[in-house]
C-alpha cells in the first residue's frame, strides 16, 4: 500500500494496530490527543494488569517503546483529526497541527472514557474524601505509597468495594455491563488483603461477572485464599457517622437491611463511550450504536470494519473490553486494513 494508514489512538489498541502495520511493512500515522502514547493504562495509572499480573507502565510502556521509534510509524501526539474526507485507498485527513496526510484507510482505536462516579451522589463520591474508585486505587498502588485513606493518609481496616458503579443501571442511563469491572475489582481486593494482612475486604455485587477463565483466578481465588467478603445487596446510600463511612442498603440473599462502617469506600467505576464519539463519527462517516460507542460491521465478513468502508474499528471504541482482547482487535484491524487495500489495488489494475 503506497499510502500510509491512519491510526486514531494510541492506547493498546492503537498500538497493536500501528506495529502490526509497520511489521508487515506498511506506514503509519499515528495521532494521538494526549501528551504521551499508551492510552488509559499509562495515562490513569493502571497498576498491576489483569489477567497477565505484569505492571502496566512495562507491559503497555513497552509497546509504546517498539512503536514510537518505528521508522515506518509517524506519531502525532497533543493531536487530533479535524477532517477526513475521500475514498478508500485516497483519504485526506487534517490535523490540529495544521498538517494534512493522504491515507488509504483509518483505524479508530479512540478507547473509552471512566464512569464519572459524580453522576451517583448518593454513593458518596464527592462528598467524602474517603470515597475513591478503583483507578484511584490503582494509582495508589503504581505510585508505590501503598493504599491510604485520602483523608488524613491513615491504613484500612475496612475497605469496601461497590460494583457496577456506572454500569447497568437504567436510573442513570448506563445499560450496560463493563465487563472488567468484577474481575479488576477481584484483582484490587486481592492486591488490598496481600499489602494489608489486617485488613478486611468486602465487595457488594449484584452479580459476579468474573467471565471464562477469570472465575476461578479471581472470583474463588479471593474467596479462599484471601479471604475476600462477597456480599449480594443493593446499595442504597453511603454517609458518614463523622469517623468512619456508613454504607446502607439490603443484603438480597436474606432480605435485610444492612448498615456497616468503612474506612474507605471503592467505587467500581464502569467504561463510557469516549466523550469525542459524537464528534467523531460524522467525521469519519460511521454510525454510533445506541449506547454511544463507535458502532462495528459484522465480524463475520471483515474483523474491526464499519459502517463505511476503508474506515475500522478496535477496542474500546466499541464497547466495554479487555486490554487483551483490544490488543488483538488491534491486530485484527490492521489485518483488514491492508487486505482491503490489497483488494482495492488488484480491483483497481483490473
Amino acid at each position: 500500500m503506497s499510502a500510509p494508514v491512519l491510526v486514531v489512538g494510541g492506547g493498546p489498541a492503537g498500538l497493536s494496530a500501528a506495529y502490526g502495520l509497520a511489521s508487515a511493512g506498511q506506514r503509519v500515522v499515528l495521532v494521538d490527543k494526549a501528551d504521551r502514547l499508551g492510552g488509559a493504562p499509562i495515562l490513569s495509572g493502571y497498576a498491576k494488569l489483569v489477567p497477565s499480573g505484569e505492571w502496566a507502565r512495562d507491559a503497555i510502556g513497552g509497546m509504546v517503546q517498539r512503536v514510537q521509534p518505528h521508522p515506518l510509524i509517524e506519531v502525532f501526539t497533543e493531536t487530533r483529526v479535524t477532517q477526513f474526507s475521500g475514498e478508500p485507498g485516497a483519504f485526506e485527513a487534517v490535523l490540529s497541527n495544521g498538517q494534512t496526510r493522504k491515507v488509504g484507510a483509518a483505524i479508530l482505536c479512540t478507547g473509552f472514557t471512566h464512569f464519572d462516579s459524580i453522576n451517583k451522589p448518593e454513593w458518596g463520591f464527592g462528598t467524602y474524601p474517603d470515597v475513591v474508585t478503583t483507578t484511584q486505587v490503582e494509582q495508589m498502588f503504581s505510585s508505590g505509597k501503598g493504599v491510604r485513606c485520602p483523608s488524613d493518609g491513615r491504613v484500612p481496616e475496612r475497605v469496601a468495594i461497590l460494583l457496577c458503579v456506572g454500569s447497568r443501571d437504567r436510573q442513570i442511563g448506563r445499560e450496560w455491563c463493563s465487563k472488567i469491572c468484577c474481575t479488576v475489582s477481584s484483582n484490587l481486593a486481592m492486591e488490598i488483603r496481600e499489602a494489608l494482612p489486617k485488613c478486611s475486604v468486602y465487595i457488594y455485587y449484584m452479580d459476579i461477572r468474573t467471565f471464562g477463565l477469570y472465575e476461578d483466578k479471581y472470583y474463588w481465588q479471593s474467596q479462599e485464599e484471601f479471604r475476600v467478603k462477597y456480599i449480594k445487596a443493593r446499595i442504597a446510600e453511603v454517609t458518614s457517622d463523622g469517623k468512619r463511612l456508613i454504607v446502607k442498603g439490603e443484603d438480597t440473599l436474606v432480605k435485610r437491611p444492612i448498615t456497616i462502617p468503612f474506612d474507605m469506600v471503592v467505587h467500581a467505576i464502569g467504561m463510557d463511550p469516549n466523550v469525542d464519539n459524537r464528534a467523531l463519527a460524522p467525521m469519519f462517516g460511521i454510525e454510533l450504536e445506541r449506547h454511544g460507542f463507535l458502532q462495528k460491521g459484522p465480524s463475520y465478513s471483515a474483523m474491526g470494519s464499519t459502517t463505511r468502508p476503508g474506515v475500522y474499528v478496535a477496542g474500546s471504541a466499541t464497547g466495554p473490553e479487555t486490554i487483551d482482547d483490544s490488543i488483538a482487535q488491534g491486530q485484527a484491524a490492521a489485518m483488514a486494513a491492508i487486505a482491503g487495500q490489497r483488494m482495492l489495488t488488484e480491483a483497481l489494475a483490473g
